[in-house]
């Protein structure tokens, strides 16, 4: 999954970055309003981190113009405003969450995770095509009764596939679920996750669309 993440203050920004890509996120960063309209013009972003005390243009007229143009991408609104009004204001706009600072970074990966399962039609936390299970909490794939282990990257590949079972994602497509603008990308980076994922979890769980990319199967 692919977040932009809108902070200025840098102590936060880089805290909130490391882990996210810790925890298998693909993150850009920006610090101001403007450059997060920007960003939101260029990349399809599947979740947005917004603070509201932002330079140029602030984060409350950030997410009124997101939601005036029709999109629906989920934003977490990150601010120090504690108060009852600030709150439901935010909420009014069109935020799917609101977290006042200070945070715990686990309670931050959590509620993420919540407004995830909201946007899809999944009514439990897990993602699934029949075949293959997918928990996002644990990080762990189950097939044929048998569950293992993942390492962050297998796990972001995967659930970038299992979103939607049988769409072929290419390569670009894939990367650009992984990895944020900074990260040095290895050109055979996605074949050496799905030979991996595959050794994990048999060959037949993510086909290769000769030319075009890799999709999971849909369930029979």
């Amino acid at each position: 999954m692919r977040v932009l993440l809108v902070e200025d203050d840098y102590m936060i920004g880089n805290v909130v970055q490391q882990a996210l890509r810790e925890a298998s996120y693909g993150v850009d960063w920006v610090v101001d309003g403007e450059a997060a309209l920007q960003s939101l013009a260029c990349l399809p972003y599947e979740m947005v981190l917004l603070d509201l005390n932002l330079p140029k243009k602030d984060g409350m007229s950030v997410l009124r113009k997101i939601r005036a143009g029709g999109r629906r991408v989920p934003v977490l609104v990150l601010s120090a405003r504690d108060a009852t009004e600030d709150r439901v204001a935010g909420l009014d706009c069109g935020a799917d969450d609101f977290l006042v600072k200070p945070f715990q970074l686990s309670e931050l990966l959590a509620r993420m995770r919540a407004v995830t399962r909201r946007q899809g039609p999944a009514v439990g936390p897990a993602l699934s095509n029949g075949m293959l299970t997918l928990d996002p909490a644990t990080h762990e794939a189950s097939k044929d009764g048998e569950t293992v282990r993942l390492t962050g990257r297998e796990f972001a590949l995967l659930q970038a596939l299992l979103v939607r079972p049988g769409a072929i994602l290419s390569r670009t497509d894939l990367e650009s679920r992984i990895y944020g603008w900074n990260e040095e990308v290895e050109s055979n980076a996605v074949e050496f996750l799905i030979h991996s994922l595959r050794k994990k979890l048999g060959s037949a769980a993510i086909k290769n669309v000769r030319g075009v990319g890799w999709m999971v199967p849909k369930a029979a």
